[in-house]
């Protein structure tokens, strides 16, 4: 809103230039006649104060607009690194075999951070990827089954955090999300030799 209102003002600066700058060459050219290069000393003056105008304008935008895409910037990157945290912590646990407390307690926080930074979409998924990985962890360890049941719910939740960080660029690239899905799918079952 700060911005707006700068951007405002710097127009209704220009424009009182503008129209004063006119008003003032008007009179100017009547009264100045007998002077040498009046006329054209005041035009100088005049389209300096609006070039200036105009310049601080534009920049105030650029500034702006290059603010609001470094805030994006840093936003996909803490995305990402929620994301690449909460897969480490899964193949972490499924390499282990077992189920620890402090496994848990990781999965928790991140659960908390993907709160924060995930899209309706990813939360979805990962609710119905807490269901699985509760369901098979019951017993404090991950079976050879259970660890392909957690692999093909966890590409499923890697399809929608691709849509998440990517999904714009997909669709860029004429490539459909269920194409995309299906094939992450199929590299999860084929990954643990489950068809």
């Amino acid at each position: 809103m700060n911005r707006l209102r700068e951007n405002v003002v710097l127009l209704a600066l220009t424009a009182v230039v503008v129209v004063g700058g006119y008003a003032y060459m008007r009179y100017a050219y009547k009264v100045a006649d007998a002077w040498p290069f009046t006329q054209e000393i005041l035009l100088i003056i005049l389209g300096t104060v609006v070039t200036m105008l105009i310049t601080a304008l534009l920049l105030n935008k650029q500034t702006a607009v290059e603010i609001d895409k470094e805030q994006s910037i840093k936003f996909i990157e803490l995305k990402t690194r929620t994301y690449e945290e909460l897969i480490n912590g899964i193949e972490q646990i499924v390499l282990a075999r077992e189920v620890t407390d402090e496994d848990l307690i990781r999965l928790q926080f991140t659960t908390h951070r993907l709160a924060i930074f995930a899209s309706p979409p990813v939360l979805e998924e990962y609710q119905a990827f807490l269901r699985v990985f509760n369901r098979t962890a019951v017993d404090r360890s991950v079976s050879a089954a259970e660890s392909g049941q957690l692999s093909e719910a966890l590409a499923r939740l890697t399809v929608r955090i691709r849509a998440d960080l990517i999904g714009e660029l997909d669709r860029e690239g004429h490539f459909s999300e269920k194409i995309i899905a299906e094939q992450i799918v199929e590299n999860a079952s084929e990954s643990t030799g489950v068809v």
